[in-house]
């Protein structure tokens, strides 16, 4: 007999009849369902087609070891102001020069550079942090300079006789003193110092005091010496402009410890 189309051919003999191969049954498996219209395989359970495959050694099988870490990235160069203190000038008018040009000794700002001025040598040197938000042309031009001056012609202090400093080139809000510590701010003071080379020292704002190499306290701003070198200057630290422009009683202060400081 000839077998139609999608008809089983039959091989084998059973109590049914005749029996067919395996291959046979397999073909006409298929033909069965490609005639019901299922052409792909189809689960119940979801496939995740793009997760990571799991590891070849199973769940119970003990991790490896951890990946190596990561080098640590090498930390950022240590900003040193001014540079190497052997490049520093070594004479006051060319330190001033420097000061208003040389590129490390601040990160810019909106103020601008002021150099201190004043005799080399002079009998009184004041120094501030900075330069006062007010300050124009020159250190110590603004209000808390017009301060200053009365204060000294009032303690018989001749400009001519006075010299006037700040730490930083120019005004800088929220200054980070830790940071500039860290960066070298009290050798290059130091340095300023020594080409300005002055008999006394009346520093106003308590900043002052730590890069002159003191702690300072409220209760105690008269510092014995500032050495540098070979010298030891007489210094006495006092609080800031600002706060003496808001109080009478500041002033009042700084007037008696200026007197106990200079008398005999």
């Amino acid at each position: 007999m000839i077998a139609g189309p999608r008809e089983v051919k039959s091989r084998r003999v059973t109590d049914m009849g005749p029996a067919s191969t395996l291959a046979e049954d397999f073909e006409a498996a298929l033909d069965w369902w490609q005639d019901a219209g299922v052409t792909h395989d189809f689960a119940d359970d979801a496939t995740a087609w793009l997760a990571q495959p799991e590891d070849e050694t199973g769940p119970d099988a003990q991790p490896g070891a951890p990946p190596p870490p990561l080098p640590k990235p090498p930390p950022p160069p240590q900003r040193k102001l001014g540079g190497p203190p052997a490049g520093w000038p070594a004479q006051l008018p060319a330190f001033r020069e420097w000061w208003l040009t040389e590129k490390s000794l601040d990160e810019g700002g909106t103020f601008p550079r002021l150099p201190s001025r004043g005799d080399e040598g002079a009998k009184l040197l004041v120094l501030v942090p900075e330069p006062e938000e007010d300050d124009t042309d020159r250190l110590l031009s603004g209000t808390g300079g017009r301060m200053v001056d009365r204060f000294l012609a009032a303690a018989g202090m001749a400009q001519e006789e006075t010299a006037f400093a700040a730490i930083l080139p120019r005004h800088t809000p929220m200054a980070d003193w830790d940071e500039l510590r860290a960066a070298g701010v009290a050798d290059l003071l130091a340095h300023h110092v020594a080409l300005l080379a002055p008999a006394r020292i009346l520093a106003f704002g308590r900043i002052a005091s730590p890069l002159l190499g003191h702690e300072s306290t409220q209760d105690a701003p008269l510092l014995p010496q500032f050495n540098h070198g070979d010298r030891s200057l007489p210094v006495m630290v006092e609080a800031s402009l600002p706060e003496l422009l808001r109080s009478p009683g500041r002033r009042k202060r700084l007037w008696q410890r200026w007197l106990d400081w200079t008398g005999p």
